[in-house]
């Protein structure tokens, strides 16, 4: 009796810790997002959500994610959700402040967070094969070798991943055909799409996908059907904190002003219902997700980053915003090639022809060298490559003269944001460009801002989506 006393004494413990009680949302809502200056959103890395293409940055919810920020006048920052069964304690436990996910909607998952206004609407259907002959078949032929109706499912194994709506929904229609469904609950990690590409090769019979996965990834695998259904429409959205009204206020009306804008309609067609598109990328080896490649010149960056000592990502970040890796671009400027290198400092760094990547390569990182000594006294490393950056754009000498602005208002002429880019972007201004102490003039500041900015952010996205240990030249 007294073993059963203490039990009882813990079993509310139990129930609150097995429930989640403890785990209760931080409290970070939009002011505090605002104060931060960065929104945080937890998306998924997949063919439709978050992805990189020859050197782009990709994807439905990335698209729509900018929009969002832009319109709360915030910075993004991408987490990826690696897997489904840990997603909702990454948001209450504050790592992320917004799912941004091909969420379903349901009453179990409301009792843990907040859903935002719907996004879209699907169904869950059925992957499967069709048989290995059935280009030879009429419809009704191939119906007749494939499950049609949810109460064939009966007896039948089907693989989903742990921790999504599919496991729910799979058991109460286990329990509405009055027979048992066999239902594999994969490891949290592994994504829907590639569930379906193991469908495809015939790895596992069947899977389970919101419809307009399924559909646009059937564009791609020809021999798979996915046309039953296995639910009602449901409802799609992206989730907050229960703790953040103001987050979900603002996203909310958002979302009903994007829902009358033609913006809205475009990038979901662009993800879902363009097929050639979607059969371009997921077939490319500049896929992240499948090919692991950036550009065709991975190895020449892969071998020049080191005399910079930088990730080649990040050189590989600089060469997509100089050229978009087309070797042949020339600017109205007259710069030339990959790194858009001016013929005279080319040839100071040793190109001729700077229509040849690995002359040109080899010339810009030369010259990105030449800078990185020329900026040592900056002592933080991480600075010093925003300064790098800038001086790649727009020159040393505008930079020089924002540092000496810097330091004459009070300001870190060692540090870029908020330091020297605030007078590099003032020194468009006649008060500041006419000062004694510069000596470059007019700087039309906003482009190197954006250039250092945008190079950045892309590179996270490189080290978000292709890790070091996947990326190989000869991959």
């Amino acid at each position: 009796m007294r073993i059963v006393k203490h039990w009882l004494l813990f079993l509310p413990v139990i129930f609150f810790v097995g429930c989640g009680i403890f785990h209760k949302p931080v409290r970070v809502d939009l002011d505090q997002i605002r104060v931060r200056g960065k929104l945080i959103a937890i998306t998924g890395y997949s063919a439709n959500s978050y992805f990189i293409y020859k050197g782009q940055t990709m994807g439905y919810e990335y698209e729509l994610l900018n929009l969002l920020a832009q319109d709360l006048n915030l910075d993004l920052e991408i987490v990826i959700a690696h897997s489904m069964t840990g997603i909702f304690d990454d948001l209450n436990e504050g790592r992320g402040d917004i799912i941004a996910h091909n969420l379903i909607v349901t009453k179990p998952r409301r009792k843990r967070i907040a859903f935002t206004e719907y996004i879209t609407t699907t169904r869950q259907v059925l992957v499967q094969r069709k048989p290995r002959n059935w280009r030879a078949m009429k419809l009704h032929e191939i119906d007749r070798h494939i499950i049609t109706s949810p109460i064939d499912l009966i007896g039948k194994t089907i693989h989903v991943r742990q921790g999504s709506a599919y496991v729910e929904r799979l058991k109460n229609l286990s329990d509405e055909i009055g027979g048992d469904i066999h239902i594999v609950e994969v490891p949290g990690d592994t994504s829907t799409d590639e569930l379906i590409w193991q469908v495809a090769q015939g790895k596992i019979e069947y899977t389970i996908a919101d419809e307009n996965i399924a559909k646009i990834n059937q564009s791609y695998y020809r021999d798979l059907d996915v046309r039953t259904p296995v639910s009602l429409p449901q409802r799609v959205a992206w989730a907050v904190r229960k703790s953040s009204p103001q987050l979900l206020a603002a996203v909310d009306e958002w979302i009903r002003k994007m829902k009358k804008k033609a913006d809205y309609y475009v990038i979901y067609n662009k993800y879902f219902k363009n097929r050639f598109d979607f059969r371009r990328w997921i077939g490319s080896e500049y896929f992240s997700q499948t090919g692991g490649k950036i550009s065709p010149y991975d190895s020449l960056l892969q071998v020049n980053t080191k005399k910079i000592n930088w990730d080649w990502r990040l050189l590989a970040s600089l060469v997509y915003q100089e050229s978009q890796f087309l070797p042949f671009k020339k600017s109205w400027a007259g710069a030339v090639g990959l790194m858009q290198l001016m013929p005279k400092t080319a040839r100071e760094f040793g190109a001729r022809n700077l229509l040849d990547p690995q002359e040109n390569i080899e010339a810009g990182t030369n010259y990105l060298h030449w800078l990185q000594n020329y900026w040592k006294d900056i002592p933080d490393s991480s600075e010093r490559v925003k300064f790098i950056l800038a001086s790649y754009n727009v020159g040393t000498g505008h930079v020089q003269d924002a540092r000496k602005l810097a330091e004459k208002y009070g300001r870190n002429p060692n540090i870029w944001q908020d330091n020297v880019a605030f007078y590099l972007l003032r020194k468009s201004q006649k008060e500041y460009y006419d000062d004694a102490i510069v000596n470059f003039g007019y700087c039309r500041g906003e482009e190197p801002i954006r250039y250092v900015n945008e190079i950045l952010q892309r590179y996270e996205h490189y080290r978000n989506l292709l890790k070091e240990s996947r990326v190989s030249a000869d991959k």
